[in-house]
């Protein structure tokens, strides 16, 4: 029992009897009276829990009448040990996957406070966080600046004037956004959002808008049964509307790991007698589906439909061909 756990259960025992001895808690406690004095210490003096010795009962009682529902509650947040661990990572998580540090700036006093619980004798929070490695692949920087606006005007439900660099195009256009939502996905953070421009739901790499600044007008609202259908029908972040179902057939090696992944919430998947696995995924642009294919080797085969197994020959073909005259 950690030193969290005790003072909870100190506190269910005064709560729960007139008095309490020592005796009684000791054997509760399961703890050397040098432990449970330095608790009961702390419990009273940092905490401000009220309660005292009791001479005429022979024991400790709270001091402070208790409310009607004869309840009293520590001060503070408190956690055990595991607890304690776990969100500390999430937070080690968030300032891995926050752009800018707006997060950060919010957590860092409940942070310090775990830290200090940890501290205070139920671990070693440096160690703890020793411990954990986060490590993202092909993060893109965005702004510090523009995460802030770009997720102000999604709070407050407020519109966007952005400047848009296209990749495959390199040109860029001026756009009126209403933002819907935003999406980390694969290391990166997205936008949701309706483009005044193209009257339609689009969705945005962050790292590829500039000139971002807030517009007092109020937001486009897109209803949210309209946002799955547009972007959580199909695979990957850029779903579009052309859905169609691709139909992949791992080798048994291969299998053993993608049966148990999920690439899509509607896909299919199928192990065979030969232990090959056939999955079904719905998608509307390929080119990603594509990448995905690509980094399982000779240990996929697309089936279908003939014009994804076509793109995915001449692709490979194309990435022969540089190395033909290697």
């Amino acid at each position: 029992m950690d030193r969290t756990e005790r003072f909870y259960k100190i506190q269910a025992m005064l709560m729960a009897k007139p008095s309490v001895t020592m005796k009684q808690m000791l054997e509760a406690l399961e703890v050397s009276r040098a432990t449970l004095n330095r608790d009961l210490a702390y419990m009273r003096d940092r905490l401000g829990v009220p309660f005292a010795w009791d001479a005429s009962l022979r024991g400790y009682a709270l001091t402070r009448q208790q409310s009607a529902d004869k309840t009293f509650e520590l001060p503070g947040v408190w956690f055990n040990q595991q607890e304690i661990h776990s969100l500390l990572s999430m937070i080690e998580l968030i300032s891995k996957l926050e752009s800018g540090g707006l997060l950060q700036t919010q957590v860092a006093p409940f942070k310090a406070r775990l830290e200090s619980m940890l501290e205070d004798g139920t671990g070693d929070s440096k160690e703890a966080m020793n411990r954990i490695r986060i490590l993202p692949m092909a993060q893109r920087q965005v702004s510090s600046e523009y995460f802030q606006l770009i997720t102000h005007a999604l709070v407050q439900r407020k519109r966007l004037d952005v400047q848009h660099f296209a990749r495959q195009t390199g040109k860029a256009t001026e756009r009126q956004l209403s933002p819907q939502r935003l999406v980390y996905y694969r290391d990166n953070w997205y936008l949701d959002a309706y483009c005044h421009l193209r009257e339609d739901l689009r969705s945005f790499s962050l790292d590829v808008l500039s000139n971002v600044m807030l517009v007092d007008l109020d937001a486009h609202v897109v209803d949210e049964a309209q946002l799955r259908e547009t972007f959580e029908t199909s695979y990957g972040i850029f779903t579009g509307k052309n859905r169609q179902v691709a139909r992949l057939k791992f080798t048994p090696f291969r299998a053993q790991w993608v049966a148990r992944e999920i690439w899509h919430p509607e896909q299919i998947g199928q192990v065979h007698a030969d232990s090959s696995y056939t999955l079904e995924v719905p998608y509307g642009e390929d080119w990603e589906l594509i990448q995905d294919i690509m980094r399982q080797g000779s240990d996929v085969e697309v089936l279908g439909p003939p014009a994804l197994k076509n793109k995915v020959k001449e692709t490979l073909q194309k990435m022969l061909a540089l190395y033909m005259n290697a």
